[in-house]
């Protein structure tokens, strides 16, 4: 067996103070978002995200598959969450009318109520863990650095290039 051994160009210092930060900055501001969800409206933020994703798109419906890859979820986990969010009237399937295997994922008019209701709260905790501390210029710059990362990375393909975000 020929073992290969390659030399590994570890991160600097301040490269490695930088990624954790990182790191635990979305950790905590995922966690922080989503206890805000839970606790005001009820919702995860996996499951607002979805909400979120099925009202932007056209006649708020998405294919399964598609709103899987948006999502960037396994197929079960996006069916375990539909079915959630159905149970609570939000969410409905339907079949897909031009593929008999494919099902659609269709935003209720009590879906868009509960996001338009959770809506304020979760933008106003965005708001004030983010954007309240942060001048305009470090705002431009987190853009641009999410922006570049982006480039490098598996955009889903569902994901429309006009969001750079997405």
């Amino acid at each position: 067996m020929v073992v290969v051994r390659t030399k590994t160009r570890w991160l600097s210092e301040e490269q490695q103070q930088a990624w954790r930060a990182y790191l635990l900055t979305f950790r905590l501001l995922d966690e922080d978002l989503d206890r805000q969800l839970q606790r005001d409206a009820g919702l995860a933020h996996t499951h607002y995200g979805i909400l979120v994703a099925l009202s932007e798109a056209p006649d708020r419906m998405l294919r399964m598959s598609d709103l899987a890859t948006l999502q960037r979820f396994s197929q079960s986990r996006l069916t375990h969450a539909i079915a959630r969010l159905e149970q609570d009237g939000y969410v409905e399937r339907q079949q897909c009318p031009s593929d008999r295997r494919g099902q659609l994922a269709v935003l209720t008019p009590a879906g868009m109520a509960a996001l338009e209701a959770a809506a304020p709260g979760h933008v106003g905790e965005v708001r004030a863990k983010v954007f309240d501390r942060l001048s305009a210029e470090q705002v431009a710059v987190l853009r641009d650095v999410c922006e570049t990362l982006l480039d490098g990375l598996d955009r889903p393909s569902a994901c429309p290039t006009s969001r750079p975000g997405c």
